[in-house]
């Protein structure tokens, strides 16, 4: 299979895809062969760039439709797989028969009223889905009848080219059928994809109903307790859990003991009473390492490998102290608060503060020279009246 050509290997899978059509009782191998090969049909289209985005149908070369055709196969081959997750299998159908109709709308052969515009949002009416499905029905039957025709015709130039090399006459209306000028082949291959749409739509649809009712079976008997489901479940869990506990444990580094004490426990301590804030005890973190799980892992013996490990870092600014200490220096600042407050209340309390400052003694001369003034001042008051000097501003002035 790795030494064919991409026409070779399309042609046996596509061989592979016409038997499991007509017969429902292939052989699994069969259908995991013709998979294998649609996929490395595939793979062989995306190193060539055969299709490119840009494009549409008219751009795309005769010999090159027929691989269009390559992703709806290997979506009919695998949904004929037979699995114990059937969801996966269904999954990965739905994944190739989508990228199957993506590839087609991009190159402009799916009819517009199959494309879903983001107004209708999915929600159509019964009417507008029963309509819908009688016009891919009218489109399947009109495509199989012009395969159809194309076959018969291929027929009567093959029995006529026969007969010319027997030198038999040629009957009545065949001599223009005798040269293929390579757009009956383009209009089989058009046919060929408008009908795998219209299939790729049914079988989407059918997929769709088959996981609801999966996920509803597979609900319902979560929700009535499955003992053996459970049990699977949780033997997985348990298994998963003792995975990561061995691993860490043999990755963990042999490092100097720390205390046993930790900040939350100290903490709580200090609120009860039996320590104080003053007793020695070491709030520290190491800091969280983001770099990749081979080097964070394991244990760091160079400064290259750690500087290495703190290269992926988080995007916000990391805290640079945990509550235990964020509340044990609030507490610190607390205790400091109220031993000042105690004290400035016992400085108030103290026979200096109702003492009070004495007042500074007077002198008598001072006061004698206050009452002189203040004597002279009444008799300059009596001789000078109250607006005396403003005689002009009168009318008899």
């Amino acid at each position: 299979m790795e030494e064919m050509s991409l026409p070779a290997l399309f042609q046996q899978a596509r061989q592979i895809h016409s038997a499991a059509a007509e017969d429902s009782s292939v052989e699994q191998s069969t259908l995991r062969k013709g998979i294998e090969a649609l996929r490395r049909c595939d793979d062989m289209v995306s190193k060539l760039g055969l299709f490119s985005s840009n494009e549409t149908k008219d751009d795309v070369s005769t010999a090159n439709l027929k691989y269009l055709l390559v992703p709806f196969y290997v979506g009919e081959l695998t949904e004929k797989l037979s699995q114990d997750d059937r969801l996966q299998v269904i999954k990965m159908s739905r994944d190739q028969l989508k990228e199957f109709i993506s590839i087609c709308e991009a190159l402009e052969l799916v009819p517009e009223e199959e494309i879903e515009t983001p107004m209708q949002g999915g929600t159509d009416s019964a009417a507008a889905r029963r309509a819908k499905k009688i016009a891919r029905f009218k489109r399947q039957r009109a495509a199989e009848a012009k395969l159809q025709e194309i076959k018969e015709r291929k027929e009567r130039r093959g029995r006529s080219l026969r007969a010319a090399a027997l030198s038999t006459p040629i009957e009545v209306g065949e001599e223009h059928e005798l040269e293929d000028d390579g757009e009956e082949e383009r209009e089989a291959w058009l046919n060929a994809i408008s009908l795998a749409i219209c299939k790729a739509f049914d079988l989407l649809e059918m997929l769709k109903k088959e996981e609801e009712m999966l996920l509803a079976v597979k609900e319902k008997s979560l929700q009535e307790g499955d003992d053996v489901l459970a049990r699977e479940i949780l033997d997985e869990r348990s298994k998963r859990a003792e995975t990561w506990h061995r691993n860490a444990a043999s990755q963990a580094p042999f490092l100097k003991p720390v205390q046993p004490i930790t900040c939350a426990a100290f903490a709580q301590d200090v609120i009860e009473g039996r320590a104080n804030v003053s007793q020695a005890h070491e709030h520290k973190h190491q800091p969280l390492m983001f770099g990749p799980a081979s080097l964070v892992g394991a244990r760091l013996t160079s400064e290259r490998e750690r500087i290495a490990a703190q290269v992926f870092q988080p995007g916000y600014r990391l805290p640079t102290m945990s509550i235990e200490e964020a509340g044990l220096r609030e507490m610190e600042m607390m205790n400091k608060w109220q031993e000042r407050n105690a004290k400035l209340m016992e400085e108030a309390n103290s026979s200096w503060h109702n003492d009070g400052p004495r007042p500074p003694a007077t002198d008598s001369d001072d006061d004698d020279a206050a009452q002189d003034k203040a004597r002279a001042w009444d008799d300059w008051k009596d001789d000078n009246p109250r607006g005396a000097g403003n005689k002009k501003l009168t009318p008899c002035g």
